[in-house]
């Protein structure tokens, strides 16, 4: 059994950790018992090997229930996940130096955050191109009667963040695989649209649990059952932020291919793609019931389906295959999970040690970004070997250039 089971005590759903080889700290196990003590958890929680601390629910776990879900346990980047692609061109067709391709993709790709996201912020678009906005009226009328429901859901920036990068962990990267192939690989959500519509939601739950003085183990574990108007809105407000998250990554790459056409030789894109969520809320059925999966930091991974697991800005990144392992939900890890917090990482890590330990790649090799440093991470091939019966490796990918917000 590649899994341990912490057990069900006082009514607890039991716990089903694939973390063999990985250390998971006090606190995020805390947090998982508290998240089983739900009387609408079903059959079990399923902890991935990335696991750690979150807010609502533990990142890195999937969360199945029926007839309510936790709006905090999805969060708020909602749908954010990764896109990746191989190309037709071999690392021999790559500069010598990256450096100029870095700074011209950091110029087609809005990242970042400045001007407290106002007007002036580098990380949203000032003028919005005809590509952005044919993409945005696919989602704009949907939009449009989630915010005449809930007018407190908009956004201040909803248009302007498609196609944009973000900050924190997002983040685009050109790499190698084994055999030299070139991929590009990116991370990113539903940016403000999403963050907003997550932190209303999140919020009226909380109004809920108070107007019923419901009391709960932990007040970010407010729910919204199934059957009222709330939730159908819910749902209907989260799988819009999926679709943009997803059109998000799409615009991203297609900014980033044609950026990286005008240093390298013509290529063709192949049909070697992922693009996968890993904070997110689907209907699917498992053990012979239909139920709400919430992935908060996982991965769907049904026998076949590809997906991204992310090391770190140093330590390479894999492409995997579901092996649909019903004892996870057909799920695996979303990357490698953070074993310091961002605080941590910021107080321990020295830039010299970030620039030793981002040697070869060519990234931001600044304090302002020691919090993703690969020393806040944890192993990537203990995560990968901690969930052997969850997915098979197809790709190994070692890190080229990296651009992050």
């Amino acid at each position: 059994m590649a899994y341990k089971v912490v057990p069900p005590e006082g009514g607890r759903a039991p716990i089903k950790m694939w973390c063999d080889g990985v250390s998971v700290e006090d606190d995020a196990v805390e947090q998982l018992k508290r998240v089983a003590e739900m009387p609408f958890i079903y059959n079990h929680l399923a902890v991935m090997p990335d696991v750690h601390l979150g807010k609502g629910a533990t990142i890195g776990s999937v969360v199945p229930t029926v007839g309510a879900v936790i709006p905090a346990a999805v969060g708020v980047d909602l749908g954010c996940g990764m896109f990746a692609w191989r190309l037709s061109i071999h690392t021999s067709d790559l500069p010598d130096n990256l450096h100029a391709m870095r700074c011209d993709i950091e110029a087609a790709v809005p990242h970042g955050r400045t001007d407290n996201g106002g007007a002036n912020d580098r990380g949203a678009w000032s003028d919005i191109t005809q590509a952005i906005a044919a993409r945005w009226r696919s989602l704009a009328d949907r939009y449009a009667k989630i915010i005449d429901k809930h007018p407190k859901a908009r956004a201040q920036n909803s248009v302007n963040h498609l196609g944009t990068l973000g900050t924190g962990n997002h983040f685009i990267e050109v790499c190698k695989d084994t055999e030299g192939h070139v991929w590009v690989m990116l991370h990113s959500g539903s940016r403000g649209a999403g963050n907003r519509i997550g932190t209303y939601f999140i919020e009226k739950a909380k109004e809920d649990m108070r107007r019923y003085f419901i009391n709960l183990p932990d007040a970010d574990l407010a729910y919204i059952p199934e059957g009222t108007a709330l939730f159908d809105d819910y749902v209907e407000a989260v799988h819009w932020a999926q679709d943009f998250a997803w059109a998000n990554r799409e615009s991203m790459m297609a900014n980033t291919l044609a950026t990286i056409q005008k240093h390298v030789p013509k290529f063709e894109v192949s049909e070697e793609a992922v693009n996968c969520h890993h904070n997110y809320i689907a209907k699917e059925n498992h053990f012979g019931k239909n139920i709400w999966v919430t992935r908060k930091g996982a991965v769907r991974a049904r026998k076949g389906d590809l997906g991204i697991i992310p090391g770190s800005m140093g330590t390479g990144s894999y492409i995997v295959e579901g092996l649909g392992n019903e004892q996870s939900f057909c799920s695996c890890s979303h990357g490698a999970g953070r074993r310091m917090s961002r605080t941590q990482a910021l107080k321990q890590i020295t830039l010299d040690a970030h620039i030793k330990a981002t040697e070869g790649v060519e990234c931001r090799k600044d304090a302002g970004v020691l919090d993703e440093s690969p020393a806040a991470y944890k192993d990537i091939s203990a995560v990968i070997a901690a969930q052997s019966d969850l997915v098979r490796v197809k790709y190994h990918l070692t890190q080229l250039l990296n651009v992050k917000g």
